[in-house]
C-alpha cells in the first residue's frame, strides 16, 4: 500500500499548470492516478499517469476513488475544494491521515479582487445545484452577493429569477473564466440580460436593486411572507414564540402542528447551520409548508407528515414548539421521550387546552405567559380596539 497520505486533492484554477504549488506540481508528478472532471484534465494536458474522468452523478465516484487506496492518486477540484467544492464530498469518506489537500484561489476570491469588494462582507453562495431561492433572506439594497452558477445558461435563469422577485433592477456582474487566458467580466441589469456567449466556469456579482420586498432579518416577519390558509402562528405571537425557543447556532427544532410552516421557516432563518423538522397531518397544509420553506430560501425544513404522538420524528431535538394537536397525550409522550435540557414551547388558544397547560406549568415548573393583543379598528366614524383571541404560551426547559 502506498505511504499515507494515498490521496491528494488538488484545486485547480483556470491558468492550469502554471497557478499550482511546487507540492502540488510533485504530488502530480507522483501520482499514479489522476482523476478529475474533463474540464479539469484538459487544463493538464502534459499529465504522465493515467488520468480518469469523474463520473456524473458526483456520488457515483465516491466508491471508485475508495477503490483506489494503495494506489497514489491525485483528485482535481475547482479552486478551493473546501468551498463549496468537491472537498467536503470526499474527505467524509476518509480518515483524516488518509488525504492532504492544496488549493488554489476560489472563484469568490478572484471575483471579489476583480470587483473590489470586501470579501468577508460579501454573501458566497454556491448554487450549481442549489435552489436560487436560497438568495431570497439575502435579496436587499446595498448588499453584496457572489454566486456559482452550472453553466452559461443558469446565468440567464439567475437574471429571469431576480425580475420575478422584483429585482430586476439589479446589476450583474458577470465573471467568465476567471485567471485564465480566457478571462472576461462584463456588467449588466438583471431584466436586460440578452447574452447567449456567458462561458464557464462563471461567477456572478449581484448587487440588488428594485422594487422587490425585503424580508426582514429579525423574529416576527409580516404575516404576507407566508401562504396559508388561517393555520398560522401570527406575527406578534410568531416573535414571542421565537423569543421564547431562543435558537442558537446549529440547533434541531420539532415543530408539531406546523401549519403553514412559519415557526420552523423562521427558526432556520435565524442561522444558515439550524435545523428543522415539521410534523404536520393535513397533507395540503404540509405541502404548503414546504413551498413556504423553499420560497423563503430554507428548503432544508424538512416536513413529516403524520400526527403526533403517532408520528415524532427520529433522534433527540435541541427544542420542541407545539403549535397544534396539543393534548394530554402528546404532552405525556414528549415528556417521556426528551432529554434532560430540550426547551419546549406550546401554545394553546382553547379554554382547553389553557387548563391543560396550566396543570402541567403546576407540576413541572416553567414559564406561563397569557397573549392578549388588540387592534385598533373602525368604531363608527372613529377607531378602537378589537381584542383578538389570548394565546396562553407555556415554556419549560426538560
Amino acid at each position: 500500500m502506498a505511504d499515507l497520505p494515498w490521496l491528494t486533492i488538488i484545486g485547480l484554477g483556470e491558468d492550469g499548470a502554471d497557478g499550482l504549488s511546487a507540492a502540488a506540481r510533485a504530488a502530480l508528478e507522483k501520482a499514479e492516478l489522476v482523476i478529475g472532471a474533463p474540464r479539469h484534465l484538459s487544463l493538464l494536458p502534459a499529465l504522465r499517469c493515467e488520468a480518469r474522468a469523474w463520473p456524473a452523478p458526483f456520488a457515483e465516484g465516491i466508491p471508485l476513488l475508495l477503490a483506489e487506496r494503495g494506489r497514489r492518486v491525485v483528485v482535481l477540484a475547482s479552486g478551493d475544494p473546501f468551498w463549496f467544492g468537491a472537498g467536503t464530498s470526499v474527505t467524509p469518506h476518509l480518515a483524516r491521515e488518509e488525504w492532504t489537500a492544496h488549493p488554489v484561489p476560489s472563484s469568490f476570491a478572484l471575483a471579489a479582487s476583480r470587483l473590489g469588494w470586501a470579501l468577508q462582507d460579501t454573501l458566497c453562495l454556491g448554487l450549481h445545484a442549489a435552489p436560487f431561492g436560497l438568495l431570497r433572506p439575502h435579496l436587499a439594497p446595498g448588499q453584496h452577493l457572489l454566486v456559482t452558477v452550472r453553466d452559461g445558461a443558469a446565468v440567464a435563469s439567475l437574471a429571469a429569477y431576480l425580475a420575478g422577485e422584483g429585482f430586476g433592477a439589479s446589476t450583474l456582474h458577470v465573471l467568465e473564466a476567471l485567471g485564465g487566458p480566457r478571462e472576461r467580466v462584463r456588467s449588466v441589469r438583471a431584466d436586460t440580460l440578452a447574452w447567449e456567449d456567458i462561458a464557464h466556469p462563471v461567477c456572478i456579482g449581484i448587487e440588488p436593486a428594485g422594487a422587490g420586498a425585503v424580508l426582514p432579518v429579525a423574529n416576527g416577519r409580516p404575516d404576507g411572507w407566508f401562504e396559508s390558509d388561517g393555520q398560522l402562528t401570527k406575527q406578534p405571537v410568531r416573535a414571542l414564540t421565537l423569543s421564547a425557543l431562543a435558537p442558537r447556532a446549529g440547533e434541531l427544532l420539532w415543530d408539531i402542528g406546523a401549519g403553514s410552516g412559519s415557526i420552523g421557516i423562521e427558526w432556520l432563518l435565524a442561522h444558515p447551520a439550524n435545523r428543522a423538522i415539521a410534523v404536520e397531518a393535513d397533507p395540503v397544509r404540509a405541502e404548503r409548508a414546504r413551498a413556504n420553506a423553499a420560497r423563503l430560501g430554507v428548503d432544508r425544513l424538512r416536513v413529516v407528515p403524520g400526527r403526533a404522538p403517532a408520528v415524532l420524528p427520529e433522534g433527540v431535538p435541541d427544542a420542541v414548539f407545539i403549535g397544534g394537536g396539543l393534548s394530554q397525550a402528546l404532552l405525556e409522550a414528549l415528556w417521556a421521550r426528551l432529554p434532560t435540557g430540550v426547551r419546549l414551547v406550546a401554545n394553546a388558544v382553547t379554554l382547553e387546552s389553557e387548563a391543560l397547560l396550566a396543570t402541567w406549568h403546576g407540576a413541572e415548573g416553567g414559564s406561563l405567559l397569557r397573549i392578549e393583543l388588540a387592534d385598533a379598528a373602525p368604531l363608527g366614524t372613529r377607531h378602537g380596539w378589537r381584542s383578538r383571541y389570548p394565546v396562553v404560551q407555556w415554556s419549560v426547559t426538560r
